[in-house]
């Protein structure tokens, strides 16, 4: 005789063995994400190792390279005398006499009745600067002008005239007389009966306060 089993089938021992369908795919979807997180990381652990490498590199480079030589005690003087020439130079550049100026403010001065004869100027020099200073004094030198006129008064309007151009200071009457001939023993004759006369004084050097 053939044996039958007739107790029913436990149907409970196999739905517990058999997972369900939506914790299965909860776990391959755990299984993915960790999967990628994990070629996240070590995409960005490579990158991160370049990154550093081609650092290194540059740091070697850099390190390779030669320091620049030391300049000698001269050279590094240079800057500064050369400025110590650029503010001489502008200092004398702002010295200097504007001569058209000053022969134009003269001759609207001069009186009809008085006729020059000779004009000698100099420009004020520049004295040597004291150790330690790069501007120098201003040494005023002469004007001097001879000339012809009527009358003493002609000579005294003439000079009072000089005193108010701003390029003269110190304007004085060298000598005024009847002429005989010459004036100040310079060669130049003025007529008979005329006031041969000599005016002196300074110019201004430019800049410079009356």
């Amino acid at each position: 005789m053939r044996a039958v089993n007739l107790l029913p089938k436990d149907e409970g021992a196999e739905k517990r063995k058999r997972p369900p369908l939506p914790v299965l795919a909860g776990c391959v979807g755990v299984v993915l994400v960790t999967a990628l997180l994990a070629v996240m990381f070590l995409s960005a652990s490579s990158a991160v190792a370049q990154q550093r490498l081609a650092l290194d590199q540059a740091r070697a480079a850099y390190a390779a390279v030669p320091a620049p030589p030391v300049l000698p005690a001269v050279d590094s003087q240079l800057p500064q005398q050369r400025q110590s020439r650029v503010t001489a130079l502008a200092t004398v550049l702002g010295q200097r006499v504007d001569w058209d100026r000053l022969l134009r403010e003269v001759s609207q001065v001069v009186p009809s009745d008085v006729f020059l004869v000779t004009l000698n100027a100099q420009s004020p020099t520049i004295a040597p600067a004291p150790t330690g200073s790069t501007v120098g004094a201003a040494l005023p030198l002469g004007f001097v002008l001879t000339g012809c006129t009527y009358s003493q008064d002609s000579v005294a309007q003439f000079l009072s005239r000089l005193d108010v151009v701003p390029d003269l200071s110190n304007m004085t009457l060298g000598q005024a007389s009847a002429s005989s001939g010459s004036v100040s023993g310079s060669g130049n004759q003025c007529p008979t009966g005329f006031v041969a006369f000599t005016l002196q004084g300074d110019v201004r050097a430019a800049g410079a306060t009356s």
